[in-house]
């Protein structure tokens, strides 16, 4: 209940700040269909719109983040570590570089991103059963592959593209609604994970324990790592590549909230999506009229964050 007041003020916030002032009363007699002023365009075209993206963006990075630790049994472990944002950004940028319109720049990284994942899926497999260690070893050594190529993309692009590669790079959000199907695909991601929380949790604990308790591990694994590289798709096609948050988020509310992933799950859903919003709000208000990526904004929040929870963990004597 926290988190959903909280999500509400967020929202509040981020419809209210900004380069231009708006006039409350203005937007009111828009919503009554008797003035649509400029004060109703800048809330319900320009703001809304962007708090919303960001919204599902953070809820979809938030919940990719707890499955990647559970998958991989690693606390670094964030929804980018497997490689699926490089195949993302090559695509992206190759898009660009071709000129491309947005919507075929987010086309090219929703197929960039699945061949990553499918690519880091085959290779950890190999001919038999996968392991966490190798999963986490193909994952980052193809993200370093991707990596090099984005860096040579950069290198040989016009002065002219430059530019907007590194925005995508560094994550932005755009004057657009997220659309019906990537709010599908996060309420979908946290219903089918929510019932199978309690399994979460058991393998949380050790592979070996889960298994003596009745849990198909390797097809709960198989199933964690799909649906955490089809969020982290689906948010990276609609957003860039924002760090910090599936990798924050989800150590927030478990030190705040406990380990249950029936709560762990929706609160990352939740605290994922506000801190976005408001990262999304301070991106456009600090330098205003001009915008800074968002992702800056998420890196300076999420780094003293995180340090500040560690020593936190550390003075409480939590292991």
């Amino acid at each position: 209940m926290a988190l959903l007041l909280l999500a509400i003020g967020a929202f509040a916030v981020a419809l209210s700040v900004g380069s231009v002032s708006v006039d409350w009363a203005g937007v009111m007699e828009g919503l009554k269909g008797r003035d649509l002023s400029v004060d109703y365009a800048v809330v319900f075209q320009l703001r809304l719109p962007r708090a919303a993206t960001a919204f599902v963006v953070g809820g979809m990075l938030g919940l990719a983040g707890v499955l990647m630790q559970i998958l991989l049994r690693n606390p670094l472990a964030d929804p980018y570590v497997l490689g699926v944002s490089g195949g993302a950004a090559v695509a992206a940028l190759l898009a660009i570089l071709l000129g491309w319109h947005m919507a075929g720049i987010s086309g090219a990284a929703a197929v960039g991103a699945l061949a990553s994942m499918l690519l880091v899926f085959v290779l950890a497999r190999g001919r038999g059963d996968w392991s966490t260690t190798r999963l986490l070893l193909t994952g980052v050594v193809l993200a370093a592959g991707w990596g090099a190529v984005v860096s040579f993309i950069l290198a040989v692009s016009p002065d002219a593209h430059v530019r907007g590669m590194l925005f995508w790079l560094m994550g932005d959000i755009r004057e657009t609604f997220p659309g019906w199907i990537r709010l599908g695909i996060l309420m979908a991601s946290l219903l089918v994970a929510f019932g199978f929380a309690r399994s979460l949790n058991l393998l949380s604990l050790g592979e070996l324990r889960a298994e003596s308790l009745g849990v198909n591990t390797t097809l709960l694994r198989a199933g964690l790592f799909f649906m955490a590289g089809l969020l982290t798709a689906s948010a990276v096609t609609l957003a860039g590549a924002i760090g910090f948050v599936g990798l924050v988020v989800p150590h927030m509310v478990r030190l705040w909230g406990g380990s249950d992933h029936r709560l762990v799950l929706p609160g990352s859903v939740l605290l994922g999506g506000v801190l976005l919003v408001l990262a999304e709000a301070a991106a456009r208000t600090i330098m205003a009229p001009n915008q800074l990526p968002v992702g800056v904004i998420t890196a300076f929040i999420g780094v003293p964050v995180f340090l500040y929870l560690l020593q936190r963990d550390r003075a409480g004597g939590r292991a």
